[in-house]
């Protein structure tokens, strides 16, 4: 997809981070845009930030509360959605958060509701709407994050999510092409949001020292990297060099990825 001039964009996860930074790009670039998330008060100033991005006069920017890890309210709010707006060309999951911590210090409260955010979210939207979807085609992205095919000391919830998002797509992929759905996953690596804030609120020495050297990125430039992506119809999309390496090497020397960061947790833990 190349064009969105005139295309309809759902995006879960809308009024923040990355989410944001996509719907104001496709905003630029002449789409329909319906962004969903929790916080209504979030929701209408990002709906008003989307609004100062449109290409023409006559483009429909529009928010509706929902938590993705509710299934009978995103069954509610997309099927209104879809009455209101009409189907989506193209479905974007952004909907996703992450509060790392020693994995004994994770509470099977706090494992059980990333999984639901993070996984069933994902799961929820994509078998509401795929019915009146897989009628014209169209394209599914789902984020993932470099956690999602790289386990990171102190990210064993939010990497048992983000796998799943990769294999969940995978197998989708493979599934949704005879009704002509691409579908591609983002694997963002550390980016400037709220949500990496909240992060460095609760990350172990050891998770720190590993993302030290990571260079911090921009929604926007996430969002690009995003959209061309998408014109190539590349399944894993990967916004930066850095992180493009990190897959190449994960994929072909595990042993050499492994040792480094265990060496980066060993000095860590000696020091303490």
């Amino acid at each position: 997809m190349k064009d969105f001039k005139g295309k309809l964009i759902y995006i879960s996860g809308g009024s923040s981070g990355i989410g944001l930074g996509v719907a104001k790009l496709l905003a630029g670039r002449g789409a329909d845009v319906v962004i969903f998330a929790r916080r209504q008060k979030t929701l209408d100033d990002a709906r008003d930030e989307i609004n100062a991005c449109r290409m023409i006069e006559g483009q429909k920017i529009h928010c509706q509360s929902m938590d993705v890890s509710m299934r009978e309210q995103v069954e509610e709010v997309l099927k209104k959605a879809v009455a209101e707006y009409g189907v989506p060309d193209v479905l974007i999951n952004c909907a996703g958060r992450a509060r790392p911590a020693y994995f004994e210090e994770i509470s099977y409260e706090q494992f059980e509701e990333t999984i639901k955010v993070d996984l069933y979210g994902v799961w929820n939207t994509v078998s509401v709407l795929l019915p009146c979807m897989k009628e014209r085609g169209g394209y599914i992205v789902n984020v993932s994050s470099i956690v999602g095919f790289l386990g990171i000391f102190g990210y064993t919830d939010y990497a048992a999510a983000k796998f799943g998002v990769i294999g969940l797509s995978e197998a989708l992929r493979s599934e949704l092409k005879r009704y002509n759905i691409a579908v591609s996953v983002l694997c963002p690596p550390d980016t400037d949001t709220p949500g990496f804030v909240e992060e460095n609120k609760t990350k172990p020495d050891e998770t720190k020292v590993i993302s030290a050297g990571a260079k911090l990125m921009k929604p926007e430039a996430v969002a690009e990297a995003l959209l061309k992506g998408m014109a190539k119809q590349e399944f894993i999309i990967i916004p930066n060099a850095d992180g493009r390496f990190t897959y190449i090497m994960k994929r072909l020397f595990p042993w050499l990825v492994e040792m480094v960061t265990d060496s980066q947790v060993r000095q860590v833990q000696k020091a303490k």
